[in-house]
């Protein structure tokens, strides 16, 4: 689910984003161009990580509307338990694709035996979390990299295979063709610590932002 934003929060962003614009300056650019982008925070959980299945390969709009279908389907409340106890056919009259169901189901599962720890994944650092989470059917370095950005808060995060992210740093530096997974995370380089921080302006720019509303 999404967490209430502070103004703690979009103080601390801001911050971020002036850092990394001092270590970049062509990045108040894309301020001027878009103004600062909003915090997203998400709970670290099981709703979550199954939203960021949901979300893998389709678009942010399309992604929200079946988390909502199958939020509606749990009365709201989204949990291992309740996923385990819907059928196949009516995960799928939610949106979910067939493979998506099997992941689903799998996830629960996990969460079921306590193969997965919340508790334990909140104490990790994001390659410890992003190597626990690709265990997992189903899950990508993608998939651990956006849990560990909005689920966890982890700063320094530019999850380079995202194909809008590809599209904002080809854009941002007028590149002729986009750039791939590994070359996009080389350019991202140049914006650590901060990475989080313009992954989320970089969103803006190109005008959607993974896991929002």
């Amino acid at each position: 689910m999404h967490l209430e934003i502070t103004s703690k929060d979009k103080a601390k962003l801001k911050r971020a984003c002036n850092n990394a614009i001092k270590i970049d300056p062509q990045l108040k650019e894309v301020i001027n161009a878009c103004g600062y982008p909003e915090p997203r925070k998400r709970s670290a959980d099981f709703a979550t990580l199954l939203q960021v299945i949901i979300s893998q390969q389709l678009s942010t709009k399309a992604a929200a509307a079946i988390g909502a279908k199958v939020s509606r389907e749990c009365q709201n409340t989204v949990t291992w338990r309740k996923i385990l106890n819907r059928s196949d056919e009516t995960l799928r009259a939610c949106g979910l694709s067939a493979r998506k169901v099997e992941y689903a189901k799998g996830l629960a599962e996990m969460f079921r035996s306590k193969q997965l720890d919340m508790t334990e994944l909140q104490k990790m650092d994001p390659d410890s979390v992003i190597g626990k989470l690709i265990q997992i059917r189903g899950f990508g370095r993608w998939s651990g990299e956006i849990f560990s950005m909005f689920a966890l808060g982890h700063p320094d995060i530019y999850p380079a295979d995202d194909l809008a992210l590809q599209i904002a740093v080809q854009r941002y530096l007028g590149l002729e063709e986009k750039p791939n997974g590994k070359q996009t995370a080389e350019i991202a380089m140049r914006w650590s610590p901060y990475r989080s921080a313009v992954s989320l302006m970089m969103w803006k720019y190109y005008g959607a932002a993974t896991l929002s509303e």
